[in-house]
């Protein structure tokens, strides 16, 4: 497959002109806002710049300062209306509070897993809390407990079984 000649030209100018003023660009996104997101930037303008089709360029390296402006206002309203729309559902979660009927049940349900989590018996049950509520490495809690790795794995192995088993039960309920 060929490409015209005024691609290939315009590419090589675009290219060229990216390449020769590299650090001022890169500076330019950091001044903007981009901060060590700077380099991604760049390579996202080299991206968009190099893939359109485009005529000679009368000012090439006003028109990549532009198109480097334009990609800091795109990132910019992106991360904006990223907060706005968290914000907005987190505002939203916060004013629901559950019904009274689905508050008991759901303290029903935390009781059943917090009896079958403990009828695994001490060890497992004790693994299971440092490992999913401490935030421990299996490796850290078998040093701990003095017992193996495999040891660790089998146990949480143990109680996710039983705990697939009462959701399975809230489930059928």
């Amino acid at each position: 497959m060929t490409q015209s000649p005024d691609r290939t030209d315009a590419a090589q100018g675009i290219e060229g002109v990216l390449l020769a003023n590299r650090d001022r660009i890169v500076r330019f996104l950091e001044v903007r806002g981009a901060g060590d997101g700077a380099e991604d930037l760049f390579q996202d303008l080299w991206m968009r710049l190099t893939d359109r089709r485009t005529g000679p360029i009368a000012e090439p390296l006003s028109y990549v300062m532009r198109a480097a402006n334009n990609l800091m206002l795109d990132r910019y309203r992106s991360t904006r209306q990223s907060e706005l729309r968290d914000r907005a559902w987190g505002e939203a979660s916060a004013m629901q509070s559950p019904s009274t009927e689905a508050s008991l049940i759901s303290r029903e349900q935390l009781a059943l897993v917090e009896t079958a989590i403990t009828n695994t018996g001490d060890r497992p049950a004790r693994i299971f809390r440092r490992f999913r509520v401490d935030g421990l490495n299996q490796r850290d809690i078998a040093s701990e407990m003095g017992v193996s790795l495999s040891t660790v794995e089998a146990d949480l192995r143990k109680v996710y079984a039983t705990l697939a088993a009462v959701r399975r039960q809230f489930d059928a309920s």
